[in-house]
């Protein structure tokens, strides 16, 4: 992030493609911590991509369910 954090999506398990979580680190990747769970019930939530624009707005898109692509944006302040 613009602030030095880095965000990661990913799926928090070994086996299927949910939940779907936000972690921050702010220690350059030493550590993480889960700030946000964006899909928790069982599905299938894959292909995270993540950007920050030039104003802080996060921009988060996944395909949900292998059928839509999921379109999320977080005000940057929240994580």
């Amino acid at each position: 992030m613009i602030d030095g954090r880095i965000v990661l999506v990913y799926n928090h398990s070994k086996e299927e493609r949910y939940p779907l979580n936000i972690a921050i680190s702010n220690d350059g990747g030493t550590t993480w911590k889960t700030e946000v769970v964006l899909e928790e019930e069982p599905g299938e939530y894959s292909y995270p991509s993540i950007i920050q624009s030039l104003d802080k707005t996060i921009y988060i898109t996944y395909t949900w369910n292998r059928k839509y692509i999921k379109h999320v944006i977080l005000d940057s302040k929240l994580l």
